[in-house]
């Protein structure tokens, strides 16, 4: 070692030195001089700047928290867990407690919301046999009951969102329906938040000058506990009806809020389809939602549900549907698919006590804007094709119907890293698009069709793989 001119406090400072270090058996990191500097920021895409293209404003009308009816959502709960239980194994004919209990209860109010919308909201109870492992692989009798407001616009008539609840519930063992099963959570919350927007959406639609142009399904089905089998007996029933599937909310466990410090988001499941961009047609559905209702008031979950679990969306999702599931923020364990008990000083079952209703308003609240908006807006655009790759531009293409009450399509983009779309363009006439000096490569992009009234259909992604050419 040679001592360059330096004081004897340097000196000391190498004598003392670690020895490992002196002798070169440890590397030390070293950092290019490069890397020292400030890294100059990615080009920026394109180079002469982004379009500012005309936004039009979302639909005037929004439904309020103030319009949702906690008093009568809490009455229907409490209906239903008097049935005792609700099992789907349980009597369907016995009008105090059973599965009939509850659909009756559901039937009951649905015919008070038609009545109030002047007959526009229309009652059907659809009676089905199924059978799965959890009906011992027997036939067993199921009901589902639909409330639905029919669309005003031919184009979009048969197009159906649909939100749901399931109105069945289980204890500890689900295949014994003797037990008593109240299911406040487990699922007359979602039932109460179907039904609550039945009575929303059709006052709405008895008020508006500009009706729904979609249908809406208001459903509360049987035999999710048994394996899903209401909400396979529903995609079934209408796609007999010829509706196309716009959308699909399930509502599941959406009724307490107990964590410290509330109140919190309404969690809201989408799964990718498979796709490596994240960009199936539930994933859109969950983006379009979240805009819709804000970021304060939706957290987006970009699974397909809970780890191990299952939800009546999954039947619409695995189909390819547009299918996604509301479920609240934390959920406890001792209230789910419990038999009512008290063990070491710790209750367990699913009771109308856990239960927060100024949360669960509040999700009904937000299903109900969001099926309002999308019920109100034109057809997504279809065959979404992405070219321009190995050029200095993306080029988009679509197809789409004619519709008169359509103002354009916007043009989405995001960093591949992102998981939210924002404006890129409109396109007010026309089904191309050419974003000049953007990479295909950097982004991902959709286009969808924005009404004149501000209705936004769901995205639609382009669809052009990424494979290399060979």
């Amino acid at each position: 070692m040679t001592l360059c001119k330096c004081n004897i406090g340097h000196v000391v400072m190498t004598i003392v030195a670690p020895v490992w270090l002196l002798l070169g058996l440890v590397a030390l990191p070293t950092m290019p001089l490069a890397a020292q500097s400030r890294v100059e920021e990615d080009p920026a895409e394109p180079l002469q700047g982004r379009p500012n293209p005309r936004l039009l404003q979302r639909p005037a009308g929004t439904i309020h928290r103030e319009a949702v009816d906690e008093k009568s959502m809490r009455e229907l709960l409490e209906r239903l867990v008097a049935c005792g239980t609700r099992n789907s194994l349980s009597s369907w004919n016995d009008p105090k407690r059973g599965a009939g209990c509850g659909r009756d209860q559901v039937v009951a109010r649905l015919n008070e919301i038609g009545k109030a919308s002047g007959g526009k909201l229309q009652v059907v109870v659809d009676k089905f046999e199924t059978t799965s492992p959890r009906t011992s692989n027997k036939p067993a009798h199921m009901e589902n009951v639909y409330g639905i407001l029919p669309g005003s616009d031919p184009l979009m008539s048969k197009t159906v969102f649909i939100i749901s609840g399931h109105f069945d519930s289980r204890a500890s063992d689900v295949m014994d329906p003797s037990l008593d099963a109240p299911g406040a959570d487990d699922d007359a919350s979602g039932v109460a938040v179907s039904m609550e927007n039945a009575r929303l959406l059709s006052k709405t639609a008895a008020d508006a000058a500009n009706p729904f142009r979609a249908t809406l399904l208001f459903s509360a089905i049987s035999g999710e506990e048994q394996g899903l089998l209401g909400s396979a007996r529903m995609l079934e029933w209408v796609k007999q009806q010829g509706y196309t599937v716009g959308g699909m909310l399930d509502n599941d466990i959406v009724g307490s809020d107990a964590a410290a410090s509330p109140p919190h988001r309404v969690r809201l499941f989408s799964g990718s389809g498979g796709q490596d961009d994240n960009d199936s047609s539930s994933r859109e559905l969950a983006r379009a939602i979240e805009e819709i209702d804000g970021r304060q008031a939706v957290r987006l979950i970009f699974n397909i549900d809970r780890l191990g679990r299952g939800g009546d969306h999954y039947m619409f999702y695995k189909a390819g549907l547009p299918a996604v599931r509301f479920t609240e923020p934390l959920e406890d364990y001792r209230h789910q698919h419990q038999t009512p008990r008290t063990e070491n000083g710790i209750e367990f079952g699913d009771q109308m006590k856990y239960l927060n209703f100024t949360f669960m308003g509040k999700v009904a609240q937000d299903n109900a804007e969001a099926l309002r908006q999308l019920a109100l807006a034109p057809a997504p655009p279809s065959e979404v094709k992405l070219a321009g790759g190995i050029s200095p531009d993306a080029k988009l293409a679509w197809s789409s119907v004619d519709d008169p009450n359509r103002a354009g399509f916007e043009i989405l983009w995001r960093e591949t890293t992102e998981p939210r779309w924002t404006v890129y363009d409109f396109i007010a006439a026309g089904q191309e698009g050419v974003l000049k000096a953007v990479s295909t490569d950097n982004h991902f992009f959709a286009v969808r069709a924005v009404g004149k009234n501000g209705a936004r259909s769901i995205a639609v992604s382009t669809s052009t793989g990424r494979n290399l050419p060979f």
